[in-house]
This record gives structure tokens, sequence and C-alpha cells, in this order.
């Protein structure tokens, strides 16, 4: 019996900017988080004040409305809001209870450590000159039946990868697709 291929479609990525919309880039953000108070910015490096986990790290928003700030405490102004739980996001830096966060486009916020999980999720990615879809297969091979063709921006709850694949699972699918069509796994790393 031959597996019925389906095509899969995200559109909504999930970050709207505030209301300082055209003034915050994230250029931006990195200069008023490099512009900040000498201590602030030491003790960002400092991994005694934060969780020991190793840096960077991916993990995932635990909530649908994330504030992302331009530095680590609710003093400072919040430049954009996620708005869709599960969007994976890199933690570069931690502060006491705060992480900075890189997301998929580069820019640089920090949030409140309990918005964000430890659930590793991932965004489909391509290179600008693959096909509009992302094949997911039935197996980690290349030659494995197609289970499903996934857009660009689906997210998908990553189960494993052996560093060359890895397995995700979402609303409607679930497979094997090449690591580097991903955003949320490092090159070659493997999740049990």
């Amino acid at each position: 019996m031959q597996a019925m291929s389906r095509t899969v479609v995200d559109v909504e990525i999930g970050r709207r900017m505030g209301p300082l919309e055209g003034l915050v880039r994230p250029g931006f953000l990195v200069l008023a988080i490099l512009s900040g108070s000498t201590a602030t910015a030491g003790a960002a490096n400092d991994q005694s004040d934060g969780s020991g986990l190793p840096l960077p790290r991916f993990v995932s928003l635990k909530s649908d409305h994330v504030n992302v700030r331009g530095g680590p405490n609710k003093d400072h102004d919040v430049a954009w809001v996620f708005t869709r739980s599960g969007l994976p996001v890199e933690i570069t830096a931690e502060f006491e209870n705060w992480r900075r966060i890189r997301d998929r486009d580069g820019a640089e916020g920090w949030v409140y450590h309990s918005l964000l999980s430890g659930k590793r999720t991932a965004y489909v990615t391509q290179p600008k000159t693959q096909t509009e879809f992302v094949s997911l297969r039935e197996a980690a091979d290349a030659n494995s039946p197609e289970r499903a063709k996934l857009e660009r921006g689906v997210i998908g709850n990553v189960k494993r990868c052996n560093g060359q694949w890895c397995r995700i699972s979402g609303a409607g699918f679930d497979g094997w697709i090449e690591q580097d069509r991903l955003w949320g796994v490092y090159p070659n790393e493997k999740i049990e």
C-alpha cells in the first residue's frame, strides 16, 4: 500500500512588533543591551548567577504571550511580544532568572525564565535554491517514502536527531526530515 503524501502549511510566524514598530530593530536591541550598565553586562556572562546549563542552547516558548525586553528586568521596555507558544528560541546568556534569547531572524532580547520550556521544537527551513516544500520521510533516509511535504515555517516537536536526520511531529504529521532543514537544532546534534 502506497503512503499518501500531504502538504502541511503554517503561515503564522507568531511574532509581532509592539508600538515601536519601525523603530526597534535587531541591531538596536543589541546596542541597547550592550549599552546597559557594566554590572549587568558582566553578570550576563557570569554563569554562577544563571542555571548553570550550557550556552547557547535551544528551548521553546511556554506561553502564547511572551514579552521580550531590552534588558534583564521588568524596568526595561518591552521590545516585542511573541504570540505563539512552542516557538523555538536560542538562549545566548543568563542573568539571575532572566534569559537572553535569539529568534530565527537573529533578534535578541530578554525574557523571564518561567516563560521558557526545555521542550525542543524546530522550524522547517530551506535554502533559497530548494523547492517550496521540504519532504518529511517515513525513515531517516532520502530514499524512504515521503509522508508529507512541509512548508517553510512549519513548527514541529523534535523527537530524536541522529546528527543527520530528525524525527519531528506536529498537527497532522510525524516523520523524518534532514537536520539541516531545521532551525532549533544544531548541526550534527544528537537528541535521544
